[in-house]
């Protein structure tokens, strides 16, 4: 009773906060994205890099932009961790092995933080923080990038250009993640999560010593959760008590996973001059959440199973961070979801199959539901032989094709990734269970990996080169097409004229487009998940 006491009023907590922070912060990063004013920083940025903030570019520039910037990130990321022996506070740490750091860096370069190490064990404090940190915020960065410029493609009319790459990057970097991360860096401190330089020798009740690992986990761990990249500084992620010590950091964590995502509803409806069309985003993402944390904790409350749980922090604690990681693109987790129950281990994996998006990672969330949006508002056309519109754009073939190849992308990743893995008879020694839990265990990596994720099961050992290699490539493919099909797919709305709205315009803001947004998104999750989830979490149930 006391736990779920302590649950409904944490939920009534977080719902309030973000209710708060809606309008401030959602206005606030539409008025980054649209002002004019460069800050002097920037533009300091600007001449040492000799990018012109003033000249934008056209879609095509847009997209070898972000798919330049990615790789050049992940080519300097491998450097740093191959190389992280000869840096100042390496802690005496050896280089990453060749595909491990392959990995890392992909996954940390694409907003994904899949991690295949233990981080106090592997990396020292200038590779955790000059290397993972600094694309805990660029990859987050370029995520509300390409979100900004699919939501401007709404606004042009016969515009040939989206904006500028490397403007909307150094704004969201220096205007939004860096002073929300360092609010919620001196929060977390506050609340007891370590920031240090070093590592503390203690002396234990028997009279030995035992060295404490420290370092600079607040700062980490604040842009890992408010960027949605969810990277651990230890292995243990966000159940080690250094870096979430408490019920009040736990909540404040979920906040800051969720904070972003949320706002970003507001940034859209403000940005197109239409705040109704962002509730209704917001509403779908809502309940679709609604529906995932109570499935989810009513399973894992009927279970009443506490492996694998923090007992400081309860069932429903790491319910709602269960929920709220896998619904974002978070990844960090504070239980071992291999533990949970297979309904709610199931669940928590179809959050990532529904494609991130209740509410969806910082920009990838805005940008997918945005996509199945214009995927509702073409079946609704066929339904009522309409030519389909969504916030003055009509929806063509031209279109289509760039959503239904979004639409097929990541799902190709999961299944082939998964497929191939069950089909190597080494992969049955790599899973830490047999049968269909052992089957959810490889699902759930692919499906983190190309959604990018990053949490697992924790029952498979990845670090075989085949694993490496293959989780590397679904994340670093599942992260650029969908994001070069969005932009190609902006380029186009944006050439568009926007067309008036008259009686025949479906309503787009409205609960009954609302309704059957979420209903294409759960069959169009259905139709393509449910044999593979048939086989593992579903099994697993029924037996």
């Amino acid at each position: 009773m006391t736990d779920t006491f302590a649950g409904l009023l944490s939920i009534a907590v977080l719902v309030s906060l973000l209710a708060a922070a809606y309008v401030p912060l959602g206005d606030h990063m539409a008025r980054v994205f649209t002002s004019p004013r460069h800050l002097r920083i920037e533009r300091l940025v600007y001449r040492a890099t000799g990018v012109s903030p003033d000249a934008e570019q056209s879609p095509k520039a847009y997209v070898l932009s972000v798919v330049g910037f990615t790789l050049v990130s992940v080519v300097a990321l491998m450097g740093i961790l191959l190389g992280q022996a000869y840096l100042p506070m390496s802690r005496d740490m050896d280089g990453m092995p060749f595909w491990m750091s392959f990995n890392t860096a992909i996954s940390f370069v694409t907003n994904t933080n899949w991690q295949s190490y233990a981080g106090e064990s592997t990396l020292g404090f200038t590779a955790q923080t000059a290397g993972l940190a600094v694309q805990n915020f660029l990859s987050a960065a370029v995520g509300l990038a390409v979100a900004v410029a699919l939501i401007r493609s709404f606004t042009r009319s016969r515009s040939g250009s989206l904006g500028n790459f490397w403007v909307d990057l150094t704004r969201g970097t220096l205007r939004v993640l860096l002073p929300v991360a360092f609010v919620g860096a001196v929060l977390l401190m506050a609340g007891g999560v370590v920031q240090t330089f070093t590592d503390t020798t203690a002396t234990t009740l028997m009279g030995d010593s035992q060295v404490l690992t420290g370092g600079p986990v607040a700062s980490q761990e604040a842009i890992k959760l408010l960027g949605n990249n969810g990277g651990g500084f230890f292995n243990a992620n966000s159940a080690h008590p250094f870096e979430n010590p408490t019920a009040f950091t736990n909540l404040l964590e979920v906040f800051m996973i969720l904070l972003l995502p949320v706002c970003l509803t507001r940034t859209l409806g403000t940005m197109v001059g239409h705040r109704r069309q962002g509730l209704a985003v917001l509403g779908a993402m809502t309940f679709l959440a609604g529906v995932s944390l109570s499935l989810t904790t009513w399973a894992e409350v009927t279970g009443a199973s506490m492996e694998g749980k923090e007992t400081r922090l309860g069932t429903w604690a790491s319910s709602l961070f269960a929920v709220a990681t896998t619904g974002t693109s978070t990844g960090a987790v504070n239980t071992a979801h291999d533990s949970m129950t297979p309904a709610g281990g199931g669940t928590v994996m179809v959050n990532m199959m529904l494609g991130e998006i209740a509410p969806g990672g910082v920009g990838a969330g805005i940008y997918g539901i945005l996509v199945m949006a214009i995927l509702t508002v073409f079946v609704c056309g066929l339904m009522v032989g309409r030519t389909p519109e969504l916030l003055g754009k009509k929806i063509s073939t031209r279109e289509m094709r760039f959503v239904a190849l979004y639409v097929l992308t990541t799902p190709t990743l999961v299944l082939l990734g998964t497929g191939v893995a069950i089909a190597r008879g080494s992969t049955a020694g790599a899973m830490g269970n047999p049968g269909g839990h052992g089957f959810s265990e490889v699902l759930y990596a692919y499906t983190s990996a190309a959604n990018n994720n990053g949490s697992a099961f924790g029952g498979l050992t990845v670090t075989s080169d085949f694993f490496q290699i293959t989780l590397g490539l679904a994340m670093l493919v599942g992260r650029l097409l969908p994001i070069v099909l969005v932009l190609l797919l902006a380029g186009s709305l944006a050439q568009q004229a926007k067309v008036p709205v008259t009686a025949g315009t479906l309503p787009t803001h409205r609960p009954l487009f609302v309704g059957m947004l979420v209903g294409v998104i759960v069959i169009m999750t259905a139709l393509t998940y449910f044999p593979a989830l048939a086989l593992g979490p579903i099994a697993e149930a029924l037996a």
